[in-house]
């Protein structure tokens, strides 16, 4: 930090298990990349190449040599995996991984129907070389997964090796976790962490106000992802208290009480 200020939340320092920000690169330049280092790589923990972007961005491998040489975990987004998948690449998929030096990768099953029996054996073999986040959730409008399901679905993927489970929201926030204009399912998040870990769930939260909610639920140390590349500081910012959105979350309650009497009297 440039400066000391009192009421800070304490952030857990990199390399993190939570707390964890993950960056959505939807096909960033090399020079991009390298600005973004310049004022964003402590804040960041994960970088996803979106969707399928990884196919069509020039200079794939020297991007992630960029992102590995500032500490930063970079890996394919889980439609890639997907792509493989449909097509019965998963070797191939697997020979890519290592050819770009990577050592994340995500399995999920947003886009096609994989047996949930099938995508933990699949985790488990994945988790034996690589660390392993799996995505629960549909990218379809309207797709409704009982709050049980989504419970038993994290429950056996962290069983079989992932070292987190995503929630879906897509980069749009509007599907998964949240309601198509974009509110959070209350319910399915509580009912979700009332039997999973919130430290082993990593969110998408492409929204300010989804950023915001879950931070008032958990506090400055929530797993977040899907977060854009101008976003980064902002959001820090809310994790600190920083931004009017949770400028009280971490304030003295004399000081709540203080402002609150005041704003009465006016």
């Amino acid at each position: 930090m440039n400066f000391k200020l009192t009421y800070i939340p304490k952030r857990e320092e990199k390399p993190r298990d939570k707390g964890v920000t993950m960056m959505m690169d939807k096909g960033l330049s090399l020079k991009e990349v390298e600005a973004y280092l310049d004022g964003k790589a402590h804040l960041t923990d994960l970088v996803k190449f979106g969707f399928g972007t990884s196919f069509i961005t020039p200079n794939l491998k020297e991007k992630i040599d960029l992102y590995k040489s500032a500490g930063i975990q970079p890996y394919f987004g889980g439609t890639l995996f997907e792509a493989f998948y449909v097509r019965n690449k998963i070797n191939d998929y697997r020979k890519l991984v290592d050819k770009m030096g990577l050592d994340t990768l995500e399995v999920s099953d947003g886009s096609v129907i994989i047996p949930n029996d099938e995508k933990c054996e699949i985790i488990h073999k994945f988790a034996k070389d690589y660390r392993v986040l799996s995505e629960v959730g549909s990218k379809e409008a309207g797709i409704i997964i009982s709050p049980a399901k989504w419970i038993k679905m994290m429950t056996n993927e962290l069983e079989a090796g992932s070292w987190k489970v995503i929630a879906e929201g897509r980069e749009s926030g509007s599907v998964g976790i949240f309601r198509p204009n974009g509110k959070p399912h209350t319910m399915l998040v509580n009912k979700i962490i009332s039997k999973v870990k919130p430290e082993n769930i990593l969110w998408e939260a492409p929204a300010k106000s989804q950023q915001v909610w879950f931070i008032n639920l958990f506090g400055a140390n929530v797993n977040l992802g899907n977060i854009a590349p101008t976003d980064m500081i902002p959001l820090e910012c809310l994790r600190l208290g920083l931004r009017g959105d949770t400028f009280f979350n971490y304030l003295p309650e004399k000081i709540v009480a203080s402002k609150k009497q005041m704003q009465e009297k006016e």
